[in-house]
């Protein structure tokens, strides 16, 4: 498979769509979709999680209701098999806490004429944690 030259564009238009569902409680569960039963991975704050079904279990166990977020930077990279390696910076707030600066990667996996989420790393950057 070749790269695919719409990498910047396929990596923009799937943070936004991810983030909007991510970001309204009632839509989260709509995430199910974007990832793979089996072969979809995440890793959220150090918690490795596998598959479509325990990912979904750890998205809709998060509490918080409202979340305001600033998106600094989003990086794409064609991959050699057609995929999307998309790096996200930004900055969140969940309900009334304080906000707090995070990175997350993603990369999308090639699926007939769309995509899944392969791997997800999601993580605060608190520097002062260790």
């Amino acid at each position: 498979m070749a790269l695919n030259p719409q990498y910047e564009m396929i990596g923009k238009g799937f943070v936004q769509q991810y983030y909007l569902l991510f970001d309204d409680p009632a839509q989260r569960a709509n995430l199910a979709s974007m990832y793979n039963v089996e072969t979809s991975f995440m890793t959220f704050e150090g918690q490795q999680i596998q598959g479509s079904a325990k990912i979904m279990e750890k998205l809709t166990s998060l509490s918080f209701q409202k979340i305001s977020r600033v998106l600094t930077a989003v990086d794409s990279q064609p991959m050699f098999d057609g995929g999307v390696l998309i790096n996200v910076l930004g900055r969140l707030q969940t309900d009334e806490d304080q906000p707090h600066a995070y990175s997350q990667t993603f990369i999308l996996k090639p699926i007939g004429n769309s995509f899944y989420v392969q791997h997800d790393i999601f993580r605060l950057a608190l520097h002062d944690c260790l």
